[in-house]
């Protein structure tokens, strides 16, 4: 099983590591690209860097996580390579993965409860993308 980026501010830290047990217990490989607390960080320190593996293609996907789920998102999005998706609900997930080949997903984590952000996650790795049509709009990203 390919191995998934995870990362998160303070905002994010606890359910990052509610996520970290039950994705590792569901047979999930994860690599903890931080933070490790809930002191405040700037998320923009965690994100770049895990943002630059997925860029470079050392990884293929990861999860990450905010207070809103925006600062993370926009961090991630600034790589070429990297098509975050802000996800609320399982479907948008889905919908991230099946259309828009999104290889990252960022979590809203004062907005979600921890089932909520785990079902998204479940949906982020378990859904294929469709190809076809959604191919051609991906490449013109």
């Amino acid at each position: 099983m390919e191995k998934i980026l995870i990362g998160a501010d303070h905002a994010g830290f606890k359910t990052k590591e509610f996520l970290k047990q039950a994705l590792t217990q569901k047979g999930y490989q994860l690599e903890d690209m931080g933070t490790y607390s809930i002191e405040s960080v700037d998320y923009p320190d965690i994100i770049h860097p895990l943002a630059q593996k997925i860029n470079s293609g050392e990884y293929a996907r990861a999860i990450i996580l905010c207070g809103s789920g925006n600062g993370v998102n926009m961090t991630a999005n600034k790589y070429p390579h990297v098509r975050s998706a802000l996800c609320w609900e399982p479907q948008l997930a889905v919908l991230a993965r099946q259309h828009n080949d999104a290889n990252v997903v960022a979590l809203p984590a004062r907005f979600i409860d921890l089932s909520t952000a785990l079902l998204i996650a479940e949906a982020f790795l378990t859904t294929p993308f469709e190809g076809g049509r959604h191919a051609v709009r991906v490449a013109k990203i």
